[in-house]
């Protein structure tokens, strides 16, 4: 049986040790609902990368947005190297649901991009929860939604192994029954051609081909090949098939589910009919007439995931199949596996929200005639049912939720850090003067100039967007080297202006709510929370102590909160604070600790980008010679392009493989004599 193993250079250290075996004693109790209350900086995924050793049980991690899901995925893989550490998130790029908006007439069709490379990661999560038990999924509220009967997934995957009967014929249809897609060119996962009697697919969740040579009937021999290099990797005796989609109808069921489809049509037309909704009723024959003859035709069409109750042949107002499916459940059908949702205070209202918001759209469509009443039945799970589909589940956050606090048998507190850091000093300022900002900024920017002249850095958050940018600018004129940061700003900017921050490029960065959650940054010594007193979502308890935790990485950090009235909201959270530093000072003074601050190289994607960038300029210079004396160098040049793009994939670094894909594509273009393709889709 396979078993988690845990890596690491260090040990539990500060309250680790008391969090882990408490954690672990209401495991043994069979709680079912636990909270880590952990400190920002106190290890929690240390914490519960040691629970998930000890209870040794498959585990799902829910977070709750990409981002943060890929860095837990990647803190997990370090964790536990030898064991299946998978990243299930969504799989569009874009996208931009089918909707209908009444009072304007507009109806506005599903559009979407879908990444290739996601859907190849979401398989492999799949595969994993059904071949082997060491597996540990990081996901977002992805999971919820609907992705296929695992049952169905499970029954039609196929082993293939050296010796096994073989007709080239059937064996093709068998791939086109899963779903595969032939091709004369270069494979992709999900992809196989046939060259004479020799077969290569490359299974979807996998970018290695596998040659299957026949002979005289049988499987002759299996060999694992490199995608881009064409290289035999090596031999191999068996390895599974699994089918190209999640959805899988067995071919005697898809007719039966279309007879189910034309008779709910029948049905609906009446009423509608019956409504005196003549519009409604002539739409909505015409498009499902339509869609029901593609799907007899060729099996497929734009929006067949609205039929997915008929196709999994579910009841009506029956949940759907989701990622929570495909988890090992006991014989009783109770799931047998560990649940941990990453800030559950965020997490666990993002998941309780899913289901009203869908209905809320789905209603408007099936009013007016653009979809049947199943179509509500294609949505992500109700609370409640999320609820009865997850195991024993352990919440971590350092602002727990009212949920998870009334739900939990025990909170358990992680609040003493390995590194002696306390929580840093709070310090309440009178806002002054007839403008808002006189006063407070006019003192902000003299704490600023003292931060700056030390070396530190500062943040400062305001309530709105554009008092970001304002503030920013006044800061600039007033001698401060400042930026700001927001919704508005593209991911990666945010991602370079963060890392410019770190540098020492400029000294102070003014933020609206992104200052929170997750955002480490521990060259911080002071953080300036303008107009505290204003209560509201972004000055409540939650978003204080979680702005105020940003000082936390470093040893001299302080925080200024500007306010003329004390609110609940504040009153809470400078109680919560002063609490935790009694105790973190009475732990440090009995065990004779020195606090001091984290230390963390200051690198992130932005510095892969630029050296790609600079490797692209130099290799281009380099091309044109290469072509002419040397085109064996070039398409050197175009495997390590390759290799680094695939190893771009490997740590789920997307924006690099992107950039690396365009630039394959150009120097594929000056390759001699040879025709060009088109960048794979599935590298990106």
């Amino acid at each position: 049986m396979d078993t988690f193993t845990l890596h690491s250079e260090y040990a539990p250290a500060g309250d680790q040790p008391e969090a882990i075996k408490a954690l672990l004693k209401g495991m043994k109790r069979g709680d079912r609902h636990q909270t880590l209350l952990g400190v920002t900086g106190s290890g929690k995924t240390f914490t519960a990368a040691n629970i998930i050793q000890k209870v040794q049980k498959p585990t799902l991690v829910i977070a709750h947005n990409k981002t943060l899901a890929a860095q837990l995925t990647q803190e997990y893989r370090e964790f536990f190297p030898h064991n299946a550490v998978h990243y299930f998130v969504s799989y569009y790029d874009y996208y931009q649901p089918e909707a209908y908006v009444p009072h304007s007439d507009t109806y506005i069709e599903k559009e979407t991009k879908i990444n290739a490379e996601i859907d190849r990661l979401r398989h492999a999560s799949t595969q994993a929860l059904l071949t082997r038990k060491d597996v540990i999924i990081v996901a977002t509220v992805s999971c919820i939604y609907g992705l296929g009967s695992p049952e169905e997934y499970e029954k039609v995957h196929r082993k293939i192994a050296v010796g096994d009967m073989f007709e080239r014929a059937e064996f093709i249809r068998f791939l086109v029954n899963l779903r595969f897609e032939r091709t004369n060119a270069d494979l992709t996962p999900g992809t196989f051609r046939a060259v004479g009697p020799v077969i290569e697919v490359m299974p979807v969740n996998e970018t290695v081909v596998y040659r299957i040579v026949p002979r005289e009937s049988t499987i002759a021999s299996i060999t694992r090949i490199d995608a881009v290099t064409r290289a035999v990797i090596n031999p191999v005796d068996v390895f599974y098939l699994f089918p190209a989609k999640h959805y899988v109808t067995p071919e005697g069921e898809r007719e039966a589910a279309l007879k189910d489809i034309e008779s709910e049509l029948k049905k609906r037309l009446k009423e509608l009919k019956s409504e005196g909704k003549i519009l409604e009723e002539d739409r909505l024959k015409r498009r499902t007439k339509y869609d029901v003859a593609l799907i007899r035709e060729i099996g497929y069409t734009n929006g067949i995931e609205n039929y997915s109750r008929h196709f999994d042949r579910r009841k009506p107002g029956e949940p759907p199949f989701t990622l929570l499916s495909y988890f090992p459940h006991t014989k009783d059908g109770s799931p047998d596996f560990l649940t941990i949702i990453d800030e559950s205070h965020v997490t666990v209202p993002q998941l309780s929200a899913m289901y009203a918001g869908d209905q809320a759209r789905k209603k408007n469509l099936i009013d007016f005639g653009f979809r049947l009443p199943s179509a509500a039945d294609n949505r992500p799970l109700k609370f409640s049912e999320i609820e009865e589909r997850l195991g024993q589940t352990m919440y971590t956050s350092a602002t727990p939720g009212t949920y998870e606090l009334e739900h939990s048998t025990q909170v358990v507190e992680q609040i003493i850090r390995p590194t002696g850091l306390i929580d840093p000093e709070i310090i309440i300022r009178k806002v002054t003067g007839d403008d808002t900002y006189t006063g407070q900024v006019k003192d902000f920017i003299k704490e600023t100039e003292k931060v700056v002249k030390g070396g530190g850095r500062v943040l400062v958050t305001t309530l709105t967007k554009k008092m970001a940018e304002d503030l920013a600018e006044f800061l600039k004129s007033k001698g401060v080297k400042a930026e700001y940061i927001h919704s508005d700003v593209k991911t990666i900017d945010r991602i370079t202006i963060l890392t410019q921050f770190r540098r020492g490029e400029f000294d102070c960065l003014v933020g609206v709510n992104l200052l929170r959650e997750g955002l480490d940054l521990p060259e911080v010594e002071l953080v300036g929370i303008l107009d505290a007193d204003k209560e509201g979502f972004l000055r409540s308890e939650t978003s204080l102590i979680q702005t105020m935790g940003r000082a936390a990485r470093n040893v001299n950090g302080r925080v200024i909160l500007y306010a003329d009235r004390m609110t609940g909201s504040l009153e809470r959270a400078i109680s919560e604070t002063d609490r935790r530093r009694e105790i973190q000072m009475a732990y440090n003074k009995k065990h004779n600790i020195t606090p001091t601050s984290i230390k963390k190289s200051i690198k992130d994607i932005t510095d892969s980008l630029k050296e790609d960038r600079d490797r692209a300029t130099a290799m281009a210079l380099a091309v044109d010679l290469a072509i002419i004396e040397k085109p064996k160098e070039l398409r050197k040049l175009i495997k390590a392009r390759k290799d680094q793009m695939e190893e771009a994939v490997k740590e789920l670094d997307f924006e690099t493989a992107a950039l690396l894909r365009d630039e394959l594509y150009k120097l594929e273009e000056k390759l001699p004599h040879t025709k060009t393709q088109k960048p794979k889709k599935t590298r990106k």
